[in-house]
């Protein structure tokens, strides 16, 4: 089949391109490079450089021949949403929403949406269900989920076909694919900073959370076993209309637990630098994945939070080799 990745210069993207490619699939990736690297995308991905907004270019790319979609290119910054939620909505929303637009106007209606464990906010109980009340804490979320309400309407009144992934923290690498964002603020990435000497310390947020430790608890997800997931849900899509699934591994650690792992991996002292909550981030988020487990097989693989960073860590120190 011949799919088009958007957002596929990205971490995510661009291993979900990979494992297509690799079970063979034609991709296109459509993506505006803002935060993507021209070194995610694969050789053999057909690459067009374009904005999520521009309907017109959509339309044409979709004319020539794409059997669905891959939905990735979404600003992802939950701290930063909530001091510019405008270009949240903007750019994760309304975006998206031309993207919806051409595809129902050439006829493709088949999506996987990159949606997010946000769209929870702060959970009643974990591990969290799909069924959990949607309650958002930051615009980031929000955003996503805005996203989420029109393609259920979509579905009920044009039969458009689509599956929305909740995913929650996703860490590690695959050969030649790490993750790495301009400007970072991931936990795992940037604790690897401070083992290859790249940043002198770690920031924790928030010590007084009702964990614990008093750190926030995440459910870490390594990106192989997200991206086997997501070519499960666009194949599922041929007999199923509506799918909704959490991924994650159903186990959550603390910030401080990942420091941790960090420091057994990688045999360096991580300096914590201790600050205040940032505003928007929940206690805790833990997936229950069991319905996707259920329904359409799907387990993680790698489940040991060392061996997800294990990966990130030799990827990270190949990358600092070649920039160094």
């Amino acid at each position: 089949m011949r799919i088009l990745v958007t957002g596929g210069a990205g971490y995510i993207g661009g291993t979900v391109a990979q494992l297509l490619l690799d079970e063979g699939h034609q991709v296109v990736i459509y993506d505006n490079l803002c935060h993507g690297h021209r070194s995610m995308i694969p050789a053999q991905a057909e690459f067009i450089e374009g904005e999520l907004a521009d309907r017109a270019a959509l339309e044409k790319l979709l004319h020539t021949g794409i059997d669905g979609v891959m939905h990735f290119a979404a600003l992802i910054e939950a701290g930063e949403s909530m001091q510019k939620p405008e270009v949240y909505f903007r750019n994760n929303s309304a975006s998206t929403l031309s993207l919806l637009e051409a595809m129902l106007a050439t006829g493709v209606t088949r999506l996987v949406f990159s949606s997010t464990a946000a769209v929870y906010g702060e959970p009643e109980s974990t591990p969290i269900r799909e069924d959990a009340p949607l309650k958002p804490t930051n615009a980031y979320g929000e955003s996503k989920l805005l996203v989420e309400r029109m393609l259920e309407w979509l579905n009920r009144i044009h039969g458009f076909r689509y599956a929305s992934l909740r995913y929650f923290n996703v860490a590690g690498a695959i050969a030649g694919r790490g993750e790495a964002h301009e400007p970072e603020s991931h936990l795992i990435p940037l604790i690897l900073d401070v083992a290859l000497g790249r940043r002198a310390s770690i920031k924790v947020f928030g010590q007084d959370y009702p964990t614990p430790d008093g750190t926030c608890i995440r459910d870490y997800i390594h990106v192989r076993d997200l991206a086997r997931a997501h070519l499960l849900a666009f194949d599922a899509l041929k007999n199923c209309d509506r799918l909704i699934y959490n991924l994650g591994n159903g186990v959550g650690f603390s910030v401080c637990e990942v420091i941790e792992s960090a420091r057994r991996v990688t045999r360096h002292p991580i300096p914590v630098v201790e600050e205040p909550r940032r505003p928007g981030d929940p206690a805790v988020l833990i997936a229950s994945s069991e319905k996707i487990g259920r329904e359409l097989g799907w387990a993680p693989e790698y489940t040991d939070l060392d061996a997800i960073i294990t990966s990130a860590w030799e990827w990270h120190q190949e990358r600092y080799l070649k920039t160094a």
